[in-house]
Order: structure tokens, then C-alpha cells, then sequence
């Protein structure tokens, strides 16, 4: 892994582009090992956790192979749920950036006819859900006879779904001479067993192996934001909390630039490392961090590799990692040396999921924090003055300045007086010009639809707990339950309905498969 870089892969130089434009600077080890055997033409299993930077492990070498003017489709990557469909879909849409490279995504929820437009005028990368790929090969809308790659993502999760009869139906339809690519979390018998039956005997298998890694002595928290609100989110946290010394992590070198200006531009001692820079500035910036002439430090992950820092007090992660080991390296530059440190996460609705997998990989539960409002904000910065105040007067170092408060005395209450120089003090450590007391982050509700109702014999209380024993998810967070005779509405925050789409969907209860879809309006499924 040492000093490979994605332009050591082999990659085709426009997907090279995109990797450079998405900011990233180097492989994942599950993308420096796989990216050169699947360029090869090797049929490849890869083991590793969720959230390890499979997709463009595999979305890489993928597209930087097909054959672009063909008028057949080129590739097939199947997915246990939509969520997953579309979240696969976009990230090879930014690795395609660069070229003439036409994607789908197919799932179900989704008007079927509109899919079937998209496919008839010519399709090179199908992105979609085990049901709905065999809708589509049932009606012969989707012709998988000339496919050069085949890859099955989260196959353990297709297997715990039940899906595992469906992938054997679509392998089926796909020609004999594609390259088969198979990511798996973990590698239960039957994945084995579907994988020496349909990948070829010189099939390569990559693991990589888990880390164990603590994070005990880190208290981790999140806010939830809008993304518009990033940076303002971050003022008032920096504003209420004043950090000792602190390292901002982006996910990428454009983003540590930005984030530099702007947090520079209204006051903070902080500066920037990024792999573009010079050694001699980066060491320079290094230094000053280490010594305290620098507050805050904003960084990617690789500027910060090798960084041994003692008394970091706060981690806060501008951008989540694009995978969840890096959360775990970042955090851990905090609550050394037996002290107690801190990591705060910056986190949109859509970022939830990947917050899941960042807990189950550190086994640690991230709590979730309030933005701080401008009260909170005063609230803090006036406990500090007074606690400077009190130390001044504790230390008797004052002496010099009390004919100059004798004089104000004589004009005016002394208590005035006092309360006049610590607003100058207060407003000149305030940096942000804040507009509101409090930034809206209300969360839109999602309404879904469960194929189950009144003649399956359902009542409230036994969806929820199918909800709670599929999806972890509690009573407390759904809202409304609308029970009909066939199927059945409940109304649940955006970030709650994602995990029962991903966790609930196909699972059974009393026996019977139950199907859990976005609801378009209360009239949808009637």
C-alpha cells in the first residue's frame, strides 16, 4: 500500500480525471488490490467491510474497460436495494465523469415503462435491485447476452434478504465469457458455494483483513445539518465549544482550500495541508500546529498521515471519510496519552446510512448533538470572559489599569462600565456575523408502503415490532400508521424511512414476504 497511488493502477486516463476531480488522493487497500487484477480481466472476489471504497474498486476498472460504442450493454451490478442502487449509481456517474458512458439505475418503486424507454434507446451500465432485473428480463426488456462484466455487490446481504435464488436466475441469462466480479462483508457458504459454481477456476480472491481498532477514549457526537448550513454549523461549534487545538478533516484538497479561506476570512488562527502542497509548507504548517502558534488545522486524511500530535482536544469531520477505517485513523489523532478527546461529525440526512456503518465498524454508539444556537453561542463565550476576569483578579496583575477605571467611575456605574468591555470582547471573539438564533434543520417526513393490511391479520403493535426486529428501529420514531385492507402506510423521519427500506423490505413476517416501498401519495397503492 505504500506510495501506491491511483496513477500507478492502469486506469484509463479520463476515469483518472474524475478520481482527481472527486478529490480523492489515494487507493482504499481493497481498491489497490483489486483495481490491477480486474484490469488484468480476472474474475475477482473481494472481501471487505461496508464502507471500504468497494464501489469505486470495482466502478474503476469496470469502466475504464467497457467498450463505450457498443450497442449492447456492457455491464450488470446488482444490488440488494434501491437505496444501495442509487447510491452506486451516482458514484459511478462522478467516475464517469469524463466519459461517454450511459448509466441506469432499475429498482422497484419506479415506473417500469420509463425504464424500459431508457433501456430501448441504448444503456451501457445497468445499476439495479434482484426484482426488479428479473421484471425486466421476464418482459425481455433487458438483454444480458453480451455483458463483459457481471458484479454482484453486498452479496451477503443479498443472501440474508433471501435473494440468493433471484442472482442464480439472472447468472443464468448473462453470457459465459464475462468478467465476474463478487464484494462480499463477510463469505457464508452459500456465497462460496454461488461463487464456484458461476466464476472461473482462476478466480483471484482479495480479503482484507479487519482492523481492531478502539476508540474508547474519544467521546464521538454528530450534528445533523443541511448542507447549505456546512459551514455556518461549524462556526458555531467552534464558537461555542473553543477548542484548544483542533484538526478539521475534508474528504477532499479542493474542500481543505475552501474550508482555509473561509474560516481564515472571519478570524480563525487556522491554516491548511493537502497532498498538493510542498513538503517544505506542509512542515511549516506542521510545526506551528504543533507548537500552539496554529488553533486549527484543516486536513485531508493522507496530509494527515504521520501527524503525532499530543493535546488535540477536538476531531471534527467537515466531510464523513469515504470509508469507515479512515473515521476510525482520523478520530484516534485525539484522546491520546489517557486524556479524553472529542469527535464531532458534520452529517446530512443522506449521510446517515454511512454513520450506521462507521458505528457498527467501532462498535461505539455516535450520539447526536443540537446545533448550537447564538444563545448557546453567548451562553459559552460569557462564561469564558467571566473565568478570565476571575483569573485576572485572582493574579492581582491589574494594578496598572485602575486609575484608568477610577476616572470612568466618576462618569459612569462601574457595573455599565464592566458590561461595555465585555461586549467589546465578546464581539470581537465572535467571528461569525450570525443571522438567526437558531439554524432550521427540521427533517421532511417519508411515507411508506408495507404489502401487508387487515387480512393479514395486522395490528400496530405487531408491525412494530416486525419494524424493530428487522430494521433496529423504535416505536418512538414512526409517526402515523394507516391500516387497510391490503396493505398498509406509516409516516417516519427521511433518515428513519432509509433504514427500513434497506432493513425491512423482503423480510417475513407470519410467514409471508413482506414488500416496504416509498409511498408516492396516500392514493398510490390503492
Amino acid at each position: 500500500m505504500k506510495n501506491i497511488d491511483f496513477n500507478n493502477l492502469g486506469l484509463h486516463s479520463k476515469v483518472l480525471q474524475a478520481i482527481d476531480n472527486m478529490g480523492f488522493e489515494e487507493p482504499s487497500q481493497i481498491q489497490a488490490e483489486s483495481i490491477p487484477i480486474i484490469l488484468e480481466g480476472k474474475d475477482v472476489i473481494g472481501q471487505a467491510q461496508t464502507g471500504t471504497g468497494k464501489t469505486l474498486a470495482f466502478g474503476a476498472p469496470m469502466l475504464s474497460k467497457i467498450d463505450c460504442n457498443s450497442k449492447n450493454i456492457s455491464s450488470i451490478i446488482i444490488t440488494p436495494t434501491r437505496e444501495l442502487a442509487i447510491q452506486v449509481n451516482d458514484e459511478l456517474s462522478r467516475i464517469a465523469k469524463f466519459r461517454k458512458i450511459s448509466l441506469l439505475p432499475i429498482y422497484g418503486g419506479q415506473p417500469i415503462e420509463r425504464q424500459i424507454k431508457a433501456l430501448k434507446r441504448g444503456i451501457d451500465v445497468v445499476v439495479g435491485t434482484p426484482g426488479r432485473i428479473l421484471d425486466h428480463l421476464h418482459r425481455n426488456t433487458l438483454d444480458l447476452s453480451s455483458i463483459q462484466f457481471l458484479i454482484i455487490d453486498e452479496a451477503d446481504e443479498m443472501l440474508d434478504m433471501g435473494f440468493i435464488d433471484d442472482i442464480e436466475d439472472i447468472i443464468k441469462a448473462c453470457n459465459s465469457n464475462r468478467q465476474t466480479l463478487l464484494f462480499s462483508a463477510t463469505m457464508p457458504n452459500q456465497i462460496r458455494k454461488l461463487a464456484s459454481k458461476y466464476m472461473k477456476s482462476d478466480t483471484k480472491y482479495i480479503e482484507i483483513a479487519k482492523n481492531t481498532l478502539t476508540v474508547e477514549k474519544t467521546k464521538q457526537y454528530y450534528y445533523e445539518i443541511k448542507n447549505k448550513d456546512r459551514f455556518e454549523s461549524l462556526c458555531r461549534i467552534l464558537d461555542v465549544d473553543e477548542p484548544s487545538s483542533a484538526i478539521i478533516f475534508c474528504r477532499t484538497k479542493r474542500g481543505v482550500d475552501e474550508l482555509v479561506e473561509g474560516l481564515q476570512s472571519r478570524g480563525y488562527n487556522v491554516e491548511g495541508m493537502h497532498g498538493d502542497m510542498g513538503q517544505n509548507q506542509r512542515l511549516n504548517t506542521l510545526r506551528k500546529f504543533k507548537d500552539s502558534s496554529l488553533d486549527f488545522l484543516v486536513a485531508t486524511d493522507v496530509a494527515a498521515r504521520g501527524i503525532d500530535v499530543e493535546n488535540v482536544s477536538h476531531v471534527i469531520n467537515y466531510d464523513l471519510p469515504q470509508d469507515t477505517e479512515s473515521y476510525v485513523h482520523r478520530i484516534g489523532r485525539t484522546g491520546r496519552a489517557n486524556k479524553e478527546g472529542i469527535a464531532y461529525s458534520l452529517v446530512t440526512p443522506k449521510e446517515y446510512m454511512l454513520l450506521k456503518q462507521i458505528e457498527k465498524f467501532t462498535k461505539s454508539k455516535i450520539k447526536r448533538k443540537e446545533i448550537p444556537t447564538v444563545d448557546d453561542i453567548f451562553e459559552a463565550k460569557y462564561k469564558n470572559i467571566e473565568k478570565k476576569i476571575r483569573d485576572v483578579i485572582s493574579e492581582n496583575n491589574y494594578k496598572n489599569f485602575v486609575p484608568v477605571a477610577m476616572e470612568l467611575d466618576e462618569e459612569y456605574n462601574l457595573v455599565d462600565v464592566a458590561a461595555a468591555l465585555m461586549k467589546i470582547i465578546f464581539e470581537k471573539e465572535l467571528s461569525f456575523n450570525y443571522k438567526e438564533n437558531s439554524i432550521n434543520i427540521e427533517e421532511e417526513n417519508m411515507r411508506l408502503f408495507f404489502s401487508i393490511g387487515r387480512m393479514d391479520n395486522i395490528t400496530p403493535r405487531k408491525l412494530l415490532k416486525f419494524i424493530a426486529e428487522t430494521s433496529s428501529v423504535e416505536a418512538y420514531e414512526i409517526g402515523d400508521i394507516d391500516i387497510l385492507n391490503k396493505f398498509t402506510f406509516i409516516s417516519v423521519p427521511e433518515r428513519v424511512g432509509n433504514i427500513i427500506l434497506k432493513k425491512s423490505n423482503g423480510k417475513k413476517l407470519q410467514g409471508r414476504r413482506v414488500s416496504v416501498e416509498l409511498a408516492k401519495n396516500k392514493k398510490s397503492h390503492r
